[in-house]
This record gives structure tokens, sequence and C-alpha cells, in this order.
């Protein structure tokens, strides 16, 4: 068990003292089996008048906050302490009826899985359906979770990892064709193949621990992450992490899920002023641990990408 730190911050500047409309966070881990929340501490400067904790549609914890006072700068910063005990890879005990693929999901489960099966993103000429049907070996049994490792590696192995400095995220079939993308762009072609596959899949949010092995690091480290969860019998939620190849939980820490990338931002809100004002935003993660001997550590950038941000840019009020 590792005892992990995440210092997150970020930190939006203007010309001059801008109004701040309600802001949402979401930075606090979702408590689980493989990791426990120690403690948990956010920081904002300006103060909020109010700031309050809700749980979404889907059980995330996400704090509001609301403010009155005007200020050329607002900073969030947030310290977590958590527990980590992750999943070893590959050592998932999945149902008997679930270990071939195709299968079919329990009647019972259906419904509840029925909005994380459904394919999200147009996929006309079934240009997707096709790629992901290239891993189950001409419609053959396979076993599952070689079927979901071999979809996992292929886009770590196939596809350049980019870090976007303009916002937005693309879509699976951009990914595709461009050979190449963020961390969210990754999942999301992920989830979006398995589901084409029959399966139940959700976005996943949070942050990755990189630790130095053998001079090589995660990709995606310093800043906010995402993978995806899929949903296979017996073993439930699986997380794959596609941007690096990742089976089980190991060195991912679980902030929140959606059923699309759009529903689980860190950090969104709104400010009035005039567009030139915006002057940008920095961003900084740091995971450490008390136990291991490598650390990630990131140097503050100013980042606007997809998953370089922590943050969707602030828009002028309508």
């Amino acid at each position: 068990m590792a005892r992990l730190t995440v210092q997150h911050t970020t930190t939006y500047r203007y010309r001059q003292p801008v109004a701040f409309g309600e802001h949402r966070i979401m930075f606090r881990p979702r408590d689980s089996y493989d990791q426990r929340l120690v403690a948990a501490h956010i920081d904002i400067d300006p103060a909020p008048t109010s700031l309050h904790w809700m749980h979404d549609v889907f059980g995330n914890c996400v704090a509001v906050a609301r403010f009155a006072s005007r200020s050329d700068r607002l900073c969030f910063a947030s310290t977590i302490k958590l527990d980590h005990l992750p999943d070893g890879a590959l050592e998932f005990p999945i149902s008997a009826n679930g270990r071939r693929y195709p299968f079919s999901y329990d009647q019972e489960d259906i419904p509840d899985l029925l909005r994380s099966i459904e394919r999200q993103y147009a996929d006309r000429n079934n240009e997707l359906m096709h790629w992901a049907r290239r891993f189950t070996r001409g419609g053959e049994p396979i076993g599952t979770q070689d079927l979901l490792v071999s979809i996992t590696r292929a886009i770590r192995r196939d596809f350049t990892y980019v870090r976007r400095e303009e916002m937005g995220i693309q879509s699976p079939l951009q990914t595709l064709k461009l050979g190449s993308g963020s961390c969210r762009d990754f999942a999301l072609l992920m989830m979006e193949a398995v589901r084409a596959l029959g399966f139940a899949a959700r976005f996943v949010t949070g942050y990755l621990y990189s630790p130095a092995r053998d001079g090589a690091v995660h990709r995606g480290g310093g800043s906010t992450h995402a993978w995806v969860q899929v949903y296979v019998p017996g073993a439930g939620w699986m997380e794959f992490d596609p941007t690096n190849g990742i089976v089980g939980s190991h060195d991912l820490i679980r902030v929140a899920v959606a059923r699309d990338p759009a529903q689980a931002v860190p950090l969104w809100g709104t400010w009035t002023g005039f567009p030139s004002d915006a002057l940008g935003l920095n961003v900084e993660v740091r995971v450490t641990s008390e136990t291991a001997p490598a650390e990630l550590g990131a140097e503050p950038r100013r980042a606007s990408g997809v998953d370089a941000p922590s943050a969707a840019q602030p828009r002028r009020n309508a």
C-alpha cells in the first residue's frame, strides 16, 4: 500500500478585476476498496461567499463555489492524501459466463448498464466498428480479458500521444484518422470502441502517479488524467488506461466516472468581463508517494489542452 499525496493547483489570470459566476470543482477522489481518502483540503482565492458539496448523478463528489468579489486572479489549490492499494493486473475474477467473448450481460443488470452500452458518437460508415472488430479474431470466441487488454495495448502502441493546446476533445473517428491524441481522446476512443462490441463502458478522470521505472515514466503525468472502465461479469468495473497500456488501477487515482467526457470536467465555471481580459491559466499537478522512492513532479505551465488542463476555460456570461 502506498500513501499518495496529490497537490493540484489551477490559477486563472485576468487583465483587470472581473466578476465570477458559479464554479463546480471535481477534485475529491472516490473512496473505494482500492483507494481510501485520508484527508482533503481546498483553498480558493479569492474566498467564495459559499461552498457546498453534493453528489452528482454518477455519485461523484462535486463542490460548488459562488463568489461576490471581483479579482484579476482566481486560484484553486487542492491537497489530498489517500492510501492506494491497486488491483493487480490480470487478476480479475471474471464469471464463467463472461470469460469468453461474445457474451450476454445478466438480464437484471442490463437496465442499469444500458446507457453505458449505448454509443454516443456517430459512426455512419462503421469505421470504428470495423477497427474494434479487428481484435475479435473474426468473430470466433476469444477470452474477454484478452480482447480488452489487446485493445488497450494497441492504442498505446499504435497511436501517438500529444498534449494539445487547443480546447475540446476529438471524436473517436478523428483520433482514428489522425493516429494521435491526448489521454482523453484515447479514453473516448476505447470507450466507444468497446461499446461498439457490446460492452458497458464509462469515462474516468483522475490523477496518474508516475514513478520512474527503468528510466521511463507514464505518458500523461503532471496533469489530470483520463482512462476507461469496462463492466465485466464477476469482475465489475475494470480499469483500462489506453494511454499507458495499464490494466487494473495501478498508479491510477480515480476521481470521477461519467457516461461522457463532458460530464467529468474537473473544474468548470464562468466569469463576466471583456474577452480580452482573459490572460489564460496555469495548472500544476504533483503526485508524490511516502513509500515509493520516486515521484512525479511537474513544473507550472500554461495549459489549455484536453488532457493538460484541470479546468474548462472560463467563458464570458451571456
